[in-house]
């Protein structure tokens, strides 16, 4: 399996670290015309409008619609569940607009607000260490999406058929178990598409 990590900002090192160990070929990817060669692809945390911006500028955009359109996965972390996210709190515009949920940017506060937390996350972990740092949380998960996890009653992962969102940096941990479920997920969709 070959999972790209969208190497425009953010911990895309750690991402990498974290699909090798959990027994992917994980690859920063930097033009949008390296997403031909990919079965998945993780979108990083960092900061949403800069990355919004770039996406733009290098043709991600438009590259990611087919992309998506052939039920590849995509995983977004942190400002990459806002990436994916049909809505945005007080923003009028969204991005990919691939998952149909609402997400509240910053909504944990500053940097120093920053903090861990031991989360149980369906499917992935019963104690899940979540890592939140500037994070946002999504307000409404709509139509097939499932809540995966919730803190302080509020949303912080999501998975709506091959998209999967944590509000939360699952990379900034030695835990992979969020990174194995998402190669799971990708699995599935190889197996969905492998001709019979």
């Amino acid at each position: 399996m070959k999972i790209g990590v969208l190497a425009l900002q953010g911990a895309v090192a750690e991402h990498i670290r974290m699909l090798n160990q959990a027994g992917a070929e994980a690859v920063a990817v930097k033009k949008a015309e390296e997403l031909r060669d990919l079965d998945g692809l993780v979108i990083p945390g960092g900061e949403s409008t800069a990355i919004g911006k770039m996406m733009r500028k290098y043709g991600f955009m438009e590259a990611l619609q087919p992309f998506a359109a052939e039920k590849k996965p995509i995983f977004g972390t942190c400002a990459g569940a806002i990436l994916l996210a049909k809505e945005i709190v007080g923003q009028e515009e969204a991005y990919l607009r691939f998952m149909d949920t609402t997400v509240e940017r910053n909504a944990y506060g500053r940097q120093k607000d920053s903090f861990e937390v031991s989360l149980p996350i369906a499917g992935v972990a019963p104690d899940f260490p979540a890592v939140f740092i500037r994070a946002p949380y999504i307000v409404e998960v709509r139509g097939a999406g499932q809540v995966l996890a919730k803190y302080d009653n509020k949303i912080v992962a999501a998975r709506e058929g091959q998209f999967l969102a944590a509000a939360f940096h699952p990379e900034l941990t030695e835990d992979s178990r969020f990174h194995k479920y998402f190669l799971d997920m990708v699995k599935e969709y190889r197996e969905d598409k492998a001709p019979v």
